[in-house]
């Protein structure tokens, strides 16, 4: 089943990692849809270009997910690395949410140490109410209609934009990662075989969320394997 619904989801979106200075571009255009203009988590009158970025972005390595038929993007997720200039420099999570777990923190090397963040999926890709297949792409100003094998695929974008995280993550040296998640999500990564550890209370930070650590040694890699993560890493391009 896995492998259909994995398959189903290469036939309809590719993964993109956003190296080149237009994919980024795209990047910030699809953040400031949704956090700006789709969900109201940031003022879109602080960004008068239309794109989303801050200073975090020059140490992060991002992706992409592009609906292949209409070749809008629809997901993004970055994965922020330590500041090689500045090793002790807080991370997003440190600045916006308290850190009560003091005992689990003390054996973190920093340089070790990223954060989860930015990952989204735009709700054009949502049913608009009353039409059962209809879905507003992004960039356009009529509707497109999936099939129900797209439909199908959908709940792979966000295993997709963890299993990008995952990859950024191993590819890079780190060991643990920061994260803020509502319960949901929680559930979610977990139901992956993937342990986040609560670090602080609840906090508004761009809605309802939990601070957590992801500990990299404490993936349960026969559950994540037969949650189709490994095979999603197979369908990242990577020229």
């Amino acid at each position: 089943m896995a492998n259909t619904i994995i398959d189903n989801f290469n036939d309809y979106f590719e993964i993109l990692p956003a190296i080149s200075d237009e994919l980024k571009i795209e990047v910030y255009k699809l953040r400031y849809q949704i956090y700006c203009i789709e969900n109201d988590f940031l003022n879109s009158e602080d960004y008068p270009d239309n794109l989303e970025f801050d200073n975090f972005d020059r140490h992060s390595i991002h992706y992409l997910i592009r609906h292949r038929k209409s070749g809008d993007f629809v997901a993004t997720t970055r994965l922020i690395l330590p500041d090689a200039n500045n090793p002790e420099k807080f991370f997003p999570l440190e600045l916006n949410c308290k850190i009560d777990n003091i005992a689990v923190m003390q054996s973190i090397e920093r340089k070790h140490l990223g954060e989860v963040s930015r990952l989204c999926v735009s709700k054009a890709f949502k049913k608009r109410k009353n039409e059962a297949q209809s879905l507003a792409p992004l960039g356009s100003e009529c509707s497109l209609y999936f099939t129900p094998e797209e439909q199908r695929s959908f709940p792979i974008i966000c295993l997709a934009l963890i299993a990008c995280s995952i990859k950024a993550g191993y590819d890079n040296g780190l060991h643990y990662s920061f994260a803020a998640t509502d319960s949901p999500l929680l559930h979610f990564i977990s139901a992956l075989g993937i342990n986040a550890i609560e670090i602080g209370p609840m906090t508004n930070y761009h809605g309802n969320r939990w601070p957590v650590l992801i500990k990299a040694k404490d993936f349960n890699i026969a559950q994540m394997k037969k949650a189709g993560i490994f095979e999603i890493h197979s369908l990242m391009i990577t020229s």
